[in-house]
């Protein structure tokens, strides 16, 4: 047995030390770990160098890059050399160490142990701390950059009357500073003090004095430095009251200086300063006077001035002078407030206009006539139809079509047409077989756009497309089909290599392509496949034989992704957009850019304030903003991306904006000038969706121009819920070519409409000019509803459409068996002083799998329709059938109910059975026995009507009504698609 206490001696030494060859291959095996380590971090920053390069972006990449590397090393650096000084200088200021107490014994085994060590743990400390900083400091080579590079707004702040760059540019790089040297003395203080401590300059429990003169004075100076820090942050808190975010009973959020601010704060912050400056004097003095007397004393002031004058003292003032009389007091500091947030928001020329609400002209004729030029009526609902495009146009199971469409203008004969359109873009989960190569190399791209009228259904209730089948083909013309980049297509593809790829397939068969274009990284070189082999973690792209001359990934495909990418300074809208282009398909995407330092400006959340139905079942629709709240925001960048090629283009569409100026600079030559906006491209631009909602959030305040309707809050309004669904959310603005009151010719706009706080009739309606190229492009427009007079807002007029009871007799019919009835987009029009309310109607169920377009619901002035064409429904509002329900009698709430007659109850039980037996015909295909039931139909809904006009008739009812009529259901035999989640409004 060996000698386990003292282990093996002499030769048997030699036994347990591994041999030359093993530790050589030892050495080889943890170099060869170190380079693996190393390629994996190197293949993530060659990679992206890759990418950029193939966007023609890499000035992005190498300016972001270098301005984070300088930002590290110079302040890792100074960190480092700040905290390596000060603990040098206490070892450096060690007292000679004479008669030892017991706390000096203890030290001195920790002493004995550092002291071979002391050189390297140094190193160790100031290399952690320089890393920590180096790397807090990279994040912030935005500041740094907008620092570097801003340009003045030429707008100056109503208090300190310095320009908004100030706030915007210098503020927040100049706090940045001040945080850094804060964390420095800190830091050194702390390292200090401890060095101090461990070679007897500071002493606990020891007799004589706590500290040696020469640890006294180091300290103090570190303590003055801090203190006069605080002094500077004291000076810098003055000009941040200008941007200083507070609550507000009276408006809620609040940015800016209010009475308080500007009458206690800001006299207790420079009185503050002031003290704070001779602390740091009093501190610097103890290199002479050896005492912390005079600088405790300081310091104890110093916080005793920052709880009476920075704290109690404002807080009196807001009690005894602010609160007896808040409105007088706060008055001028609300219309600052006023003035900046409409500024910043680019609503300072929103023009509100008192609207009537009711319309005076008595002939309904005339009437009917304006209806149809006062707007383009878009019955086809993007976010409805996109099962329909789908069921109909989708051709091949690996096609699939976003879940919300988009509306766009398209030219035909001279005349422009709302036009709603969706790209049939891959769908990787209809593949008929999931592998890497059917996933990565075969199924690549998705082919062809599909249009229809906005405006128009056929018969059948499906849309009337103006582009369609595959290869497409209709009004749109030639243009490049094969569609690479896509807000669906989310995973890479590798192309162009000896892999041939899946085009389409026709009646003849698979058609098959090879990519063309000069997109993506070329994987040629063994490097470049060994880098993505281990960025995207598959090994296969090392070495699979699908991969040869001339194969090209590409990654990053989605339109919002590039974007980002190539401008990490914009903030992206959430809807971007397809547009034919000339000869291509062009991804349209709205940018922003933003900043939280507008001086008195009320800030914003843009991920809530763009919140609404489309986005919570969405969340591809989302905002998120490079700030988590802004107070100014501009459509400064109108991007493209071009589906096949995926190159990306931006162009300049805020010419005066100087934050986009400021970022020009930072990165020139990214940014085209607006004159370089070809003409076809400059026809699709619009008015971004969720610019729209930020302003219209702000303007349910904002609109009001005088501080005292300001404060008294009596004008506040709120953006009411969707009375389409039971989500609770926003109702979404809606695009739409209309005519506002005093304008000659439709415009295509967006549009919304805005309640009272807490109320569901109409505070107001609100549009904006969408149509980019035209001289009122941008223009807001809201009319004013008068307060002393109710008029219905949306969900009042969906629950007036869901009580009259031949109305939802009729949908009840609709929804016989397992179909379902989904409530289009609720439109609203003003008309002669009044206000028109469209929302198409779509059943889904039976045999077929896609909403369909079945009735039209309109109502104007309290006469209301259900009918199955716009025309039919608008010519029974406006008198041209006298069927129309007419609004109850003054003073009526309800309308009376049906009668119960039992004659009507017959017919409605056989047009039940009629549409029973349509469905049943529907799942055979039999059209003609479907044909026969519409008939039966039609037949028992016009003796119902005429059954319950008798029974009125002789009960001597002169107020029923009507519309129970003779074609509310005709097309109820023809709903469409199984069962799902319908969008079924409140049933009022």
């Amino acid at each position: 047995m060996p000698d386990r206490g003292g282990g093996p001696t002499g030769p048997r030494m030699r036994v347990g030390r591994p041999s030359r060859r093993v530790r050589t291959l030892l050495m080889t095996l943890g170099v060869l770990a170190v380079l693996a380590m190393a390629f994996v971090m190197f293949a993530g920053f060659w990679t992206d160098w890759l990418w950029y390069r193939s966007v023609q972006y890499s000035s992005v990449f190498t300016t972001t890059l270098w301005t984070k590397i300088g930002l590290f090393f110079v302040f890792g650096l100074l960190m480092a050399v700040a905290v390596g000084v000060n603990i040098w200088l206490a070892h450096r200021l060690r007292p000679p160490l004479s008669a030892m107490s017991m706390e000096q014994q203890s030290l001195d085994r920790y002493r004995m142990g550092v002291a071979p060590y002391k050189k390297w743990i140094l190193l160790g400390i100031t290399s952690l701390v320089g890393l920590i900083a180096g790397a807090s400091a990279a994040g912030q080579w935005r500041t740094w950059l907008m620092w570097v590079n801003g340009v003045p707004f030429n707008q100056k702040d109503p208090q300190f009357h310095l320009d908004v760059a100030f706030y915007a540019f210098d503020l927040p790089w100049y706090r940045f500073l001040l945080g850094f040297g804060f964390a420095a003395a800190i830091l050194s203080v702390i390292a200090a003090a401890l060095t101090h401590y461990l070679y007897g300059g500071l002493r606990v429990t020891s007799p004589g004095a706590r500290a040696t003169a020469a640890a006294t004075g180091h300290l103090s100076v570190l303590l003055g430095i801090f203190v006069a820090l605080k002094a500077v942050a004291y000076w810098l808190d003055r000009y941040g009251l200008a941007v200083k975010s507070s609550d507000f009973k009276a408006t809620g959020n609040w940015t800016g200086l209010r009475y308080v601010d500007a009458n206690a704060y800001l006299p207790a912050k420079t009185i503050l300063f002031c003290i704070a400056v001779i602390c740091a004097l009093l501190f610097f003095a103890t290199l002479w006077r050896r005492t912390w007397q005079l600088p405790v004393i300081g310091f104890g002031l110093m916080v005793l001035s920052a709880i009476l004058i920075g704290g109690l003292y404002p807080a009196i003032v807001q009690k005894f002078q602010v609160q007896p009389n808040e409105q007088a007091k706060e008055a001028p500091y609300v219309e600052k407030n006023l003035k900046a947030t409409r500024d910043a928001y680019g609503i300072n020329g929103t023009e509100v206009t008192e609207y009537a609400g009711t319309s005076t002209t008595e002939d309904k004729t005339k009437l009917r006539d304006d209806a149809d030029g006062a707007a383009s009526i878009r019955l086809l609902d993007p976010n409805v139809v996109s099962p329909t495009f789908q069921q109909l146009q989708q051709v091949r199971n690996y096609y699939a079509f976003p879940s919300n469409l988009d509306v766009d203008r398209y030219s035909k004969d001279g005349k422009d047409q709302d036009t709603v359109i969706g790209l049939r873009e891959l769908n990787l989960q209809g593949i008929p077989k999931n592998n890497w190569i059917n996933d990565h190399f075969r199924y690549t791209h998705g082919f062809g756009a599909v249009a229809a009228k906005g405006t128009n259904a056929d018969a059948e209730g499906r849309p009337e497309f103006t582009e369609y089948d595959l290869p497409s083909k209709g009004d749109l013309g030639e243009y490049q089909q094969r569609i690479y980049y896509g807000e669906k297509t989310s995973q890479y593809s590798i192309v162009g290599g000896p892999q041939k790829e899946i085009d389409y397939s026709d009646d003849t068969g698979e058609k098959t392509t090879s990519y063309k274009g000069k997109s993506g990284v070329n994987l040629s070189n063994p490097v470049n496949r060994a880098a993505y082999a281990v960025a995207f973690s598959e090994p296969q792209i090392l070495y699979s034989g699908a991969i040869g001359e001339g194969s090209r990934i590409l990654y990053n495909r989605t339109p919002k992704e590039r974007v980002e990418a190539v401008a990490p300074w914009l903030t992206i809208d959430g809807d971007a957009y397809p547009a034919i282009v000339g000869d291509k398909i062009e991804w349209i995407v709205d940018a922003y850019t933003t900043t939280n330092g507008y001086p008195y400006a009320s800030r914003t959340t843009l991920g809530d304030t763009t919140a609404d139905s489309l986005t919570a079942a969405n969340n591809q629709r989302a905002v998120v903003a490079q700030q988590n709240q802004v107070n100014y925001i501009r459509n400064s960048v109108k991007a493209t991306v071009d589906a096949y090629t995926g190159k990306v283009t931006l162009y300049e569409w805020d010419t005066k904006d100087p934050v986009l100026k400021t970022w020009k600079k930072a990165f020139p030559g990214t940014v085209k000038a607006r004159t370089d906006i070809p003409q076809d491209l400059m026809d699709h631009l619009r008015y971004p969706q969720d610019l729209f909602k930020v302003q219209r959030e702000l303007l349910t305040r904002y609109h009001v121009k005088d501080a005292e309707t300001f404060l008294s809050g009596s004008e506040v309004w709120q953006v009411p819920d969707d009375p389409t669904n039971k989500s609770g959310n926003a109702v979404p603005p809606y695009y739409l070519s209309m005519k506002m009151p005093g304008e000659q010719s439709q415009a295509f706009s967006l549009t919304t409409t805005l309640t009272p706080n807490g109320r569901d009739n109409l505070s107001a309606f609100m549009s904006v000019n969408a149509e980019a190229g035209t001289s009122d492009y941008g223009k807001i427009n809201i009319l004013k509803l008068p307060t002393g007079r109710t008029v219905d807002g949306p969900k009042r007029v969906q629950s007036q459409f869901n009580s009259e009871p031949s109305i939802a007799e009729s949908i009840r019919l609709l929804r016989g068996g397992d179909s379902e009835v989904e409530y289009g987009n609720l439109l609203t029009v003003p008309l002669d002083g009044g206000l028109l309310y469209v929302e198409p109607v779509y059943v889904k169920g039976g045999g077929l799998k896609y909403p369909l377009l079945r009735k039209v619901l309109v109502t104007y002035g309290g006469a209301t329709a259900f009918e199955d064409t716009l025309d039919e429904a608008l010519n029974k509002v406006f008198g041209a059938d006298s069927s129309a329900t007419e609004p109850p009698d003054e003073g009526e709430t309800n309308p009376p109910p049906a009668s119960n007659d039992p004659t009507v109850q017959e017919a409605l039980d056989d047009a039940q059975k009629a549409f029973d037996q349509g469905q049943e015909a529907l799942k055979k295909g039999d059209w003609e026995a479907y044909g026969t039931a519409q008939k039966d139909l039609e037949d028992a809904l016009k003796r119902a009507e005429d059954a319950q006009a008798a029974a009125d008739k002789k009960a001597g009812s002169s107020d029923k009504p009507s519309g129970s009529g003779d074609k509310n259901t005709e097309a109820s035999g023809k709903p469409s698609s199984e069962p799902s989640s319908s969008k079924s409004p409140d049933s009022g």
